[in-house]
């Protein structure tokens, strides 16, 4: 019973935090996302996929359905916001001592945990 409220509280963790970073970009728009995408010469659709990986997967990650690939959708959002922005960071520090990628590589290895465990029993889909 323990190991199943561990992935539902792992789950509601990653899928939680991370819809506040969709929400402020549902708020705020995403054009600072927009111009990394084109410094990288790839096409501004690219950037809209942080909605799926920020809103959508977050939220079906909370509800349980199909946690495996919501979550392995967010690892690869997570890949792609440390490759568009964190790459320098992940040899420096933030400014009260954390590593500069922190963020990013807990929702990273957090949805990545997902992938492995699964949702647990507490989902409205189990996988």
């Amino acid at each position: 019973m323990s190991e199943n409220i561990g992935k539902l509280l792992l789950r509601l963790t990653v899928g939680g935090m991370l819809l506040f970073h969709g929400i402020y970009k549902l708020q705020h728009g995403i054009g600072t996302i927009k111009g990394m995408v084109a410094a990288h010469h790839l096409p501004d659709i690219v950037a809209y996929g942080v909605y799926i990986g920020e809103v959508i997967a977050p939220l079906l990650l909370i509800l349980g359905f199909y946690s495996r690939i919501w979550a392995g959708i967010i690892v690869f959002n997570m890949l792609t916001a440390l490759w568009l922005t964190h790459f320098q960071s992940l040899h420096s520090f933030g400014a009260h001592g954390a590593w500069g990628a922190e963020a990013a590589m807990f929702y990273l290895m957090g949805a990545l945990s997902i992938v492995l465990l699964g949702s647990g029993v507490y989902a409205v889909k189990r996988d």
